[in-house]
């Protein structure tokens, strides 16, 4: 696969504090490196999302807001923002890291539905009157950067990842979406 330019979010990790996170002191880190072994090497790596404006009502009162769903499987956390992002908080980078998007349009969208369904929900079913939900997908696609850590041997290399705008490190979906896409 060729690098090709993606227009990505800022990343709020650098690649020497990816790598200090990856091999931090504690139980995380401990677990790690009995389950795989010692960390062998990092990589960036890029997700991409759809954004859509999305207007819905909590408690009675409009509002509208911006969420983006992963364009690869849906399986990641969803972002939301208040504005769809700006030029100043994004970067235009050159790679061929990063999974080609092939989540339908459609299945995209009742995905979403389906997560600002569970938002409404829990401000309170019972003051819920009328659910009318108006999706709008904003053109293009944003791409969200992660740091991969690898750990294990080559045989067995198991993947670690680290959201680079949030700092937090994801769960098993995103390590699945990773090695599934490595495997490729």
């Amino acid at each position: 696969m060729e690098a090709v330019a993606i227009r990505c979010l800022r990343p709020n990790v650098t690649r020497e504090e990816a790598i200090r996170t990856f091999t931090a002191t504690g139980p995380a880190s401990w677990y790690w490196k009995v389950r795989g072994g010692s960390l062998q090497s990092i990589a960036d790596a890029y997700i991409p999302f759809r954004v859509y404006r999305v207007h819905f009502p909590v408690r009675g009162v409009p509002r509208m807001r911006h969420f983006a769903v992963d364009a690869v499987d849906g399986s990641l956390d969803w972002f939301e923002f208040a504005t769809p992002p700006a030029e100043a908080e994004t970067v235009c980078v050159s790679t061929r890291n990063h999974p080609v998007p092939s989540l339908s349009g459609t299945r995209s969208e009742e995905l979403l539905r389906d997560k600002v369904l569970r938002l409404i929900f829990q401000q309170g079913f019972f003051k819920v009157r009328q659910i009318m939900l108006q999706t709008e997908q904003l053109p293009g696609e944003i791409y969200l950067p992660y740091w991969l850590g690898f750990y294990g041997t080559p045989e067995n290399l198991r993947c670690r990842v680290l959201d680079a705008v949030r700092r937090r490190i994801e769960g098993a979906r995103a390590a699945a979406l990773f090695e599934q896409w490595l495997a490729a």
